[in-house]
């Protein structure tokens, strides 16, 4: 009885496997081993930069926050505070961009903020 192998699913599995790495430079988009190490390695990178992504940009709008809270006389953290208080719920990214395109609108958010803080 001749062996069996399925080819047919282990030549599938490797294009499947050497499209992922499509794109890649030198041996690691065309070497079925060396472009299996460098797919797994760059899943493992996309997973851990979708992450750092998310702290990036919280960062970003506390930064652009701190500085429109400079400017109305008021500390970051004096800020969240006095909203917290007042129940506000409004998340950094909204009151980023409120700072940014409506200031005088951000200006009575501080003011309500400070009022909760007296």
């Amino acid at each position: 009885m001749p062996r069996s192998t399925n080819a047919p699913a282990s030549r599938a599995r490797r294009k499947r496997r050497l499209d992922l790495a499509k794109g890649f430079r030198g041996s690691r988009s065309k070497l079925f081993r060396q472009a299996t190490e460098a797919v797994d390695r760059a899943m493992v990178m996309a997973t851990k930069d979708r992450r750092k992504k998310k702290i990036a940009y919280r960062q970003l709008w506390i930064a652009r926050l701190s500085s429109a809270c400079q400017k109305n006389g008021i500390t970051y953290s004096r800020f969240i505070q006095g909203l917290t208080r007042a129940k506000v719920l409004l998340n950094r990214k909204m009151l980023s961009e409120i700072s940014i395109h409506d200031p005088q609108g951000f200006a009575s958010i501080v003011a309500l903020s400070k009022a909760q803080l007296a």
